[in-house]
């Protein structure tokens, strides 16, 4: 597993514990410019994270992270996105659907047969195909989903 500094949490620790980045430098044996690089997001060296974790008394897993299991939470997150979006749309198209056939039998009670039958079987055509696709976008996501946790990439 190949682990990156966090250079977000890093710097956020430092300035929790109201350390100047001389201070956290001496602390841990380092240069200056070596914490200010860390910080700013460039590669550390293990050893160099090795010298913040000491500097933290942390473990030097809590000063990095892992870019595949990063990636892969990113993926599961647009996911459970994307399919909380297309709910809301299948929503929004069943209340649609609903006012539409409200209004289709009340224009066919006013003209005395059901003259918007058509219309009513391709909308229903249209909704179920909606629902479907969610279905389908469903169980593909929760699919990868199961993947990325049956690699180990992300816990639950």
């Amino acid at each position: 597993m190949s682990l990156i500094a966090d250079a977000a949490k890093i710097k956020r620790w430092r300035e929790e514990r109201h350390w100047s980045q001389e201070h956290l430098a001496d602390l841990a044996g380092l240069g200056l410019r070596t914490v200010q690089r860390i910080e700013s997001g460039e590669a550390a060296s293990p050893e160099s994270l090795r010298a913040l974790a000491a500097a933290y008394c942390v473990d030097v897993t809590a000063l990095s992270f892992d870019p595949r299991g990063r990636a892969a939470d990113a993926l599961r997150q647009k996911n459970a996105r994307a399919r909380a979006a297309l709910r809301l749309s299948l929503w929004i198209h069943l209340a649609g659907f609903a006012i539409g056939v409200a209004v289709f039998v009340g224009i066919s009670l006013g003209a005395g047969s059901f003259v918007m039958l058509w219309p009513l079987i391709w909308w229903t055509v249209g909704v179920v195909a909606h629902g479907a696709t969610l279905m389908i976008i469903e169980a593909v996501t929760r699919y990868q989903d199961r993947l990325i946790m049956a690699e180990g990439h992300v816990d639950a």
